[in-house]
């Protein structure tokens, strides 16, 4: 366990599981499609011993499952689970942040597309008035999990 895990706090917990070197493009690369362990491996230049530990870490997490494809020799491939699948948003809000502000040369290298044939780009909004939620239209205050600890001293706070 790492110390993000110690914090009485969503964002440290949230890092602990999905925030690791290499953990985010593993998760990209399952979304898009890549299944099985060689793919991930070869698509991302990493090492097996790593991507190892990392789909580990996600399967403990309940972010991915491995599934069997084959009998034998017993092949698996890895699926997003639900969480995992919760997690897409995060990962192409990140990406939007990524194309604005270290953008690659050339320009972005991948564009999404809605279902609803649209190019677009994630914004976060309140989903009461449709607002942008951003640093200069939001508040955070403590919730009913509040508590004095590593990370979550500014929350836990009176007044």
């Amino acid at each position: 366990m790492n110390r993000f895990g110690e914090m009485h706090c969503s964002i440290a917990q949230a890092v602990g599981v999905v925030a690791e070197p290499w953990t985010p493009l593993i998760l990209r690369d399952l979304f898009l499609g890549l299944r099985r362990f060689d793919q991930l491996s070869e698509d991302l230049g990493i090492s097996r011993n790593l991507l190892t530990q990392r789909l580990d870490r996600l399967q403990a997490a309940g972010v991915v499952e491995k599934v069997a494809y084959r009998e034998r020799p017993v092949r698996y491939e890895y699926h997003l689970t639900e969480a995992g699948r919760d997690v897409v948003p995060a990962l192409i809000t990140l990406m939007a942040w990524g194309d604005r502000w270290s953008t690659p040369p050339g320009g972005p290298p991948a564009l999404l597309i809605h279902s609803c044939g649209e190019q677009f780009t994630p914004v976060v909004t309140c989903p009461h008035c449709g607002g942008p939620a951003d640093a200069d239209t939001i508040t955070m205050v403590g919730g009913p999990g509040a508590a004095q600890g590593p990370g979550t001293m500014v929350l836990a706070r009176p007044g």
